[in-house]
């Protein structure tokens, strides 16, 4: 009878999981994981084929730990808030689990993780918004995409250390995007469809 495992590979997953969180995906090695079970590289190809084969598997927990994270912003007074606080959150205290979804390249994904986690949200997101704001489909989807880029704008400066701004700044700025983004939903005729003369509206509003 084979000697029992001294690890199972859930725990393998997690060891793994915590180096890519420390120093990112390209630092999981054989070695490095032997050092931190403290056994030998054997034990490692028990349960995958190739070190590729187990950063396939952390990129698949690091998609649960951002849904799961992600998720706990619906419970906030204004979920969109929430969500988008939380999704800076994942980028300030987990930089290189960010950087494994959004920002590199997909050898450890069967797809596009960035766009998989984006399409996630914005479902997460949707039903909320058409209620909250009394939007349709199509609206409530053009509202999310347009707040998604100034949230990954925020994002990149956060996971690269270079963010200016406070808590209370990216709140407000949120909060202007949205309530100027909103209007122009529900007030300008087209602006959904992107059939609305942007010439004629702009030649209105500076003359305000």
């Amino acid at each position: 009878m084979p000697p029992k495992a001294k690890f199972t590979k859930d725990e393998m997953i997690n060891v793994a999981l915590a180096i890519t969180r420390r120093s990112g995906i390209e630092t999981v090695t054989a070695r490095k994981m032997a050092t931190e079970l403290g056994v030998s590289t054997r034990p490692i190809f028990t349960y995958f084929k190739s070190i590729d084969e187990l950063k396939r598997a952390v990129h698949a927990r690091a998609m649960c730990v951002y849904r799961e994270r992600i998720k706990e912003g619906l419970n906030s007074d204004i979920p969109f808030l929430g969500i988008g606080m939380r999704y800076l959150g994942f980028a300030k205290d987990e930089p290189n689990l960010y950087k494994l979804l959004y920002l590199s390249s997909d050898k450890y994904s069967d797809g596009n993780s960035a766009i998989e986690l984006v399409k996630y949200t914005q479902e997460l997101i949707r039903d909320t918004h058409m209620k909250i704001y009394n939007m349709t489909t199509e609206q409530a989807d053009l509202y999310y995409n347009a707040l998604w880029l100034v949230a990954n704008s925020l994002a990149l400066l956060i996971v690269n250390n270079s963010c200016p701004y406070s808590d209370e700044d990216i709140k407000a700025i949120y909060g202007r995007f949205s309530v100027s983004y909103c209007k122009a939903i529900k007030e300008i005729p087209g602006f959904t469809e992107n059939t609305y003369d942007k010439d004629a509206i702009f030649s209105e509003i500076i003359k305000k």
